[in-house]
């Protein structure tokens, strides 16, 4: 897998909950090829390593609102039906960018520190690019700005020319001749 389509790969598994961004167990369990539950043990045996800043449970709300992308992860039996439409048996954990760093030590393989790597590439790249659309924000909101009070420049200049253009209000003409 090449460095660009697997960092590309990695985005896509990147989501936003309460307000963090973060990878569920699974999506980190399938790029390290070991099931959930074992990343899961290891994680366990290494609790004090995972503060709630690094890593949290997700709710069965979290779940509902995310259903689309719990839809792809479901690998359970269509019969085994555990919540309405849902085939999870477990919740999820979700990891932040410093607990999928810190998962690189609980899980010291080869392959767990490659992709761990393209994992910390793949946050870079993400923070990089909502930087870029800070930016162009920003500066799309100066222009919006600068030319709204260019706007009103135009608008009164226009209103002048109108005037302008307007014929004047005749004076009533002074009458020639001896006047009484």
């Amino acid at each position: 897998m090449s460095k660009t389509i697997a960092v590309g790969l990695i985005a896509t598994m990147i989501l936003e909950l309460r307000g963090r961004k973060v990878m569920l167990d699974r999506d980190l369990a399938k790029l390290y090829g070991v099931a959930a539950k074992v990343l899961n043990q290891a994680v366990k045996r290494n609790i004090k390593r995972f503060p709630s800043d690094f890593m949290f449970q997700l709710s069965w709300e979290e779940i509902e609102s995310s259903r689309s992308h719990f839809a792809t992860l479901n690998s359970r039996s269509q019969f085994v039906t555990l919540k309405q439409g849902l085939n999870i048996k477990y919740l999820p954990y979700a990891f932040t960018e410093q607990g999928v760093a810190m998962l690189s030590s609980v899980l010291n393989s080869e392959r767990a520190i490659q992709v761990n790597i393209l994992i910390m590439r793949a946050f870079t790249k993400l923070r990089e690019i909502l930087f870029t659309h800070k930016e162009l924000a920003e500066k799309i909101d100066n222009l919006e700005k600068k030319y709204a009070a260019h706007d009103e420049t135009i608008k009164a200049i226009f209103e002048a020319i109108k005037k302008l253009l307007e014929p004047s209000p005749e004076e009533p003409k002074k009458r020639i001749g001896f006047h009484t």
